[in-house]
């Protein structure tokens, strides 16, 4: 019994390590990460240009639309790519600050690569 309980011990002991090293990673880059593999980050821009932004960034990274929408306090954007369904929402914090808010999905899988760079992206064209 006390081996099982010290092998489950020293494997949650190097998890630890590799999500301080992600925390690390998102910290530097201005975008927080959340443990369901979701990407925010808020922008001191209206909707409007961070709409615009994040299109941009699409269309940069050859992601299609397909469909664009109203949410409660902002709006949507839904796109594909290769096996990823992209989902992006943009909330109106105040009118000249927005909340950014990525999830690239292939099945019962996150893609937090890839909504990060997304962020980055529309960072770039803000």
């Amino acid at each position: 019994m006390r081996i099982m309980i010290l092998g489950i011990c020293c494997t949650l002991a190097g998890c630890e390590a590799l999500a301080l090293t992600a925390l690390g990673i998102g910290a530097s880059t201005g975008v927080s990460h959340s443990l369901s593999g979701i990407t925010y980050r808020t922008f001191s821009e209206p909707i409007p240009r961070v709409r615009g932004a994040s299109l941009k960034a699409l269309q940069r990274m050859q992601i299609k639309v397909a469909s664009t929408g109203k949410i409660d306090n902002g709006e949507s954007i839904k796109a594909n790519a290769s096996d990823r369904e992209i989902n992006i929402e943009l909330e109106a914090l105040s009118p000249n600050t927005t909340r950014m808010r990525v999830t690239a999905s292939s099945g019962l899988f996150r893609d937090s690569a890839t909504a990060t760079e997304i962020i980055i992206q529309t960072e770039r064209y803000l």
